[in-house]
Formats: C-alpha cells, sequence, structure tokens
C-alpha cells in the first residue's frame, strides 16, 4: 500500500513539472509568434517607403533630364 502511494506521488509530481514545463513553452511561443507579428507590419511598412521614393526618385530623373534637354 505504500508504495503504491509513492508511486502516485511521483507521477503527481512528473505531471506537475510537466505541465508547467507545457506552461512555460506556450508563453514563449506566444511571445514569439508576437514578435514575428510585428516585424512582419514593419516589413510592409518599410516596403510602402521603398516604392514611395522609388516613385520620387523617377519624378525626379524625368524633372531633371527635361531640364538638362
Amino acid at each position: 500500500m505504500a508504495k503504491d502511494n509513492k508511486l502516485k506521488d511521483a507521477a503527481v509530481t512528473i505531471g506537475s513539472a510537466m505541465g508547467r514545463a507545457d506552461g512555460t513553452a506556450h508563453k514563449a511561443l506566444h511571445k514569439a509568434a508576437k514578435a514575428a507579428h510585428v516585424a512582419k507590419q514593419e516589413l510592409n511598412e518599410l516596403s510602402k517607403q521603398v516604392e514611395s521614393l522609388k516613385k520620387q526618385l523617377k519624378k525626379s530623373t524625368k524633372r531633371l533630364q527635361s531640364a538638362l534637354k
């Protein structure tokens, strides 16, 4: 009977440790996903800015070429 209780106690201890580890991993995964989402948004904003700068450069080039003629 005493051995049975020790086995149950050991199983509870193992289960608790696994639960804590799983919770910690879940939190870390959530933080990583949030960081990836923010990085993706920043990349999209930078892409928009680059496109805008390309358009400005194209206009400036046309103006400069027409002014040099």
